[in-house]
């Protein structure tokens, strides 16, 4: 796909790929072990002698062997291409992670008006966070834009709203595999609840997102 360079408007040609293996350790997994091996550092020498002090040494090398190479940076960027249902994170306009996406039901062209299961195309920000969503977790995005509302007043028509890049349904009414495989929800962005995890950790308010056909 052709990734925009939103520092300074260039254009190249790339081939995004997410860098982390299968066996990769989410960031929340690294921060959760971390936390267990610095307790059982902690209490180690409460049990007295020279092993309190292997223990203590013995835990926080298990720590550090845990904390990746380089430190997580979140993305300053997202780019959505909906004609491949990829979503990718950037930073420094290079993307450094890929996810596949489901769109809504009425996936081409821009969302015109309230109820016509299109997702939005264009360029919106991160507004929100919601880590209490009727989905697993939800990012929202800044759609209807006032060029949105002034569109919809001409038509006479309401412009819809609550566009959000989400996680699977906390209520699911359909089997796994039709989220996996459809178009499916009401105009939103959804990913896998595992892909949804690293996007909220790897994201922030207020950064740009694009959302091209």
């Amino acid at each position: 796909p052709i990734i925009r360079d939103m520092s300074n408007g260039s254009v190249s040609r790339r081939s995004p790929t997410r860098h982390w293996s299968a066996t990769a350790v989410p960031a929340f997994a690294l921060a959760f072990a971390l936390t267990l091996a610095l307790t059982m550092a902690a209490v180690a020498p409460a049990h007295g002698g020279t092993g309190g002090t292997a223990g203590t040494q013995a835990a926080s090398a298990s720590a550090r062997a845990l904390l990746p190479a380089e430190p997580l940076q979140p993305a300053d960027a997202l780019l959505v291409d909906k004609s491949e249902r990829r979503l990718y994170l950037l930073r420094n306009g290079a993307p450094f992670r890929s996810y596949r996406i489901a769109l809504g039901l009425n996936p081409n062209g821009h969302k015109e008006r309230e109820g016509d299961f299109r997702t939005p195309e264009g360029r919106y920000t991160i507004y929100r966070r919601n880590p209490q969503s009727e989905f697993f977790l939800s990012l929202g995005i800044s759609y209807p834009d006032a060029d949105d509302q002034a569109r919809a007043k001409r038509e006479g028509v309401k412009p819809g709203g609550a566009i959000m890049i989400h996680g699977l349904p906390n209520v699911p009414k359909r089997p796994l595999s039709y989220y996996q495989s459809a178009d499916w929800t009401d105009g939103c962005i959804a990913l896998s609840n595992d892909d949804m995890l690293e996007v909220w950790l790897l994201t922030r308010t207020n950064i740009p997102i694009e959302i091209r056909p």
